[in-house]
């Protein structure tokens, strides 16, 4: 069995509070600045999508959002999870949906919208998932 790197954890922290990164040899993410504008996180939302070619986003202590990561660190990728507090969940979901319903845990590959966990399983079962993952540049096997 093939074991995945490590992977670190990001949490959007309410927009009020500051926070501190538990690794300090990176910056802090976007989200952990002290700027209460909800805007600014949106924004980070974004940009984590278009700088990741693989991203989940999920609820705080989510355990479909644990199950999806598992999944795919068991495939060799090793996607960064962004942790969004509940306060702030209907302003990520608005701006990454792009019209589309979305609902935790979310799934970005390539950019795009993937699915939820349902979509991942059945992509898995299927035998879609690993070239999807291949193709977006999330694994390299």
């Amino acid at each position: 069995m093939q074991n995945g790197l490590p992977y670190k954890t990001r949490a959007t922290p309410p927009p009020s509070s500051a926070a501190t990164d538990s690794d300090e040899s990176q910056p802090p993410p976007p989200e952990s600045t002290n700027n209460p504008n909800p805007n600014q996180t949106e924004t980070s939302a974004k940009k984590l999508v278009a700088e990741n070619s693989l991203i989940i986003f999920g609820r705080r202590g989510c355990c479909m959002c644990h199950v999806a990561k598992r999944l795919l660190l068991g495939l060799g990728a090793n996607p960064p999870v962004v942790e969004v507090d509940e306060d702030q969940e209907a302003a990520v979901i608005g701006e990454l949906s792009g019209g589309q319903g979305m609902e935790f845990p979310a799934v970005f590959v390539g950019g795009k919208l993937f699915g939820g966990l349902e979509r991942v399983m059945a992509t898995h079962i299927s035998g879609e998932l690993v070239p999807s993952l291949k193709q977006a540049g999330a694994l390299w096997l």
